[in-house]
């Protein structure tokens, strides 16, 4: 009789450490996708935020406002190209927003980055009486 007591202990025991070790195991798999899930999610939010704020001030006639937008810290640089098309540095880093085309963005003779300080990056959003689209300053 007690070998059977004994046997049936030792198959719960070892069915619960498999269980125990398919759930760490889970977990160490869901939470960095997670995260990665959040920091798209982030960079998505600032580009339909930055659209935003670029067509709020593309409907006024004139006006200028500084913007502060947050980023995960493993976009370097924030980057504008001459065809109002912005991007994200190092290439790779926008977590699938590589590169995205803002609406009512004044064309740039040279194209410009500004730095991803702690996170945050720091923009100038105007524009001058009389014109049509909406210029960047850092």
């Amino acid at each position: 009789m007690k070998k059977e007591g004994q046997m049936n202990l030792s198959f719960g025991m070892i069915f619960s450490i498999l269980l125990i070790i398919f759930f760490v195991a889970f977990v160490f798999y869901v939470i960095p996708k997670f995260l990665d899930f959040q920091k798209r999610a982030q960079v998505g939010m600032f580009i339909q935020d930055f659209q935003e704020d670029i067509d709020k001030m593309w409907e006024g006639t004139y006006g200028s406002e500084e913007k502060t937008y947050n980023l995960p810290k493993k976009i370097e640089f924030f980057c504008f190209e001459e065809d109002s098309r912005i991007f994200f540095k190092p290439l790779g880093s926008g977590y699938g927003w590589d590169s995205k085309e803002i609406k009512h963005l004044k064309p740039m003779e040279n194209g410009f980055c500004i730095e991803n300080t702690d996170g945050e990056i720091k923009i100038i959003i105007k524009k001058d009486y009389g014109e049509s689209l909406v210029d960047i300053e850092k």
